[in-house]
């Protein structure tokens, strides 16, 4: 299967914004929910921003009121757009299925937040 491609990332000061893409396989996309993910260096990643297929959205408490997750099912894409980044939201940024497949992860964007 062809990984997901995740894009946007880059370098942005404090309070600044981004949008991140994520393309997905057709079969992933359209059978399961779909996530954000970002993993800090040396630890674990972990799911920050969810929506399903009919649009149910869940955000982690970190990023929950600055963060928004959108998905459009004609382009099998998902969004994050990141407002009010804080020097604590520098990571690699992923997509995966929600609960994430385990051999379905792209490589990942950068987001590194720094004045």
């Amino acid at each position: 299967q062809v990984q997901p491609v995740e894009s946007g990332g880059g370098l942005v000061q404090p309070g600044g914004s981004l949008r991140l893409s994520c393309a997905a396989s057709g079969s992933i996309f359209s059978n399961n929910a779909m996530g954000w993910y970002r993993q800090f260096p040396g630890k674990e990643r972990n799911m920050i921003a969810a929506i399903t297929r009919g649009g149910s959205i869940v955000y982690a408490d970190a990023v929950k009121g600055r963060f928004t997750i959108s998905r459009d099912n004609t382009k099998n894409t998902i969004y994050l757009q990141m407002n009010n980044l804080k020097l604590e939201d520098t990571a690699v940024y992923y997509c995966n299925a929600i609960p994430f497949i385990h051999n379905y992860w792209g490589q990942g964007t950068q987001v590194t937040v720094s004045s």
